[in-house]
C-alpha cells in the first residue's frame, strides 16, 4: 500500500496548505478596512477575488477531507 501512503501524504500536505490559505484570508478580513480611502477602495476590489479563492479552497478542502476519510 505504498501508493495509498504516498497519496495520503500528498493529501495531508495539500489539506494543510488549503487550511493555511483560508486562515490567511480570514485573518485579512478580521483586520478590517484601512482608514485611507484609496487603500480601502483597493481592499474592497480585492475582497471579491479573495472570497472566490476562499470558496474554491474550502470546496477543495472538503473533497480532500472526504478522500482522507475513505483512506482511513
Amino acid at each position: 500500500m505504498v501508493v495509498a501512503a504516498n497519496e495520503k501524504q500528498e493529501l495531508l500536505k495539500k489539506r494543510d496548505e488549503l487550511r493555511a490559505r483560508i486562515e490567511k484570508i480570514e485573518k485579512d478580513y478580521r483586520q478590517g478596512l484601512d482608514p485611507d480611502s484609496e487603500e480601502r477602495a483597493q481592499q474592497l476590489e480585492n475582497a471579491e477575488v479573495q472570497a472566490g479563492i476562499a470558496k474554491a479552497a474550502a470546496e477543495e478542502l472538503r473533497r480532500i477531507e472526504e478522500k482522507l476519510a475513505r483512506l482511513a
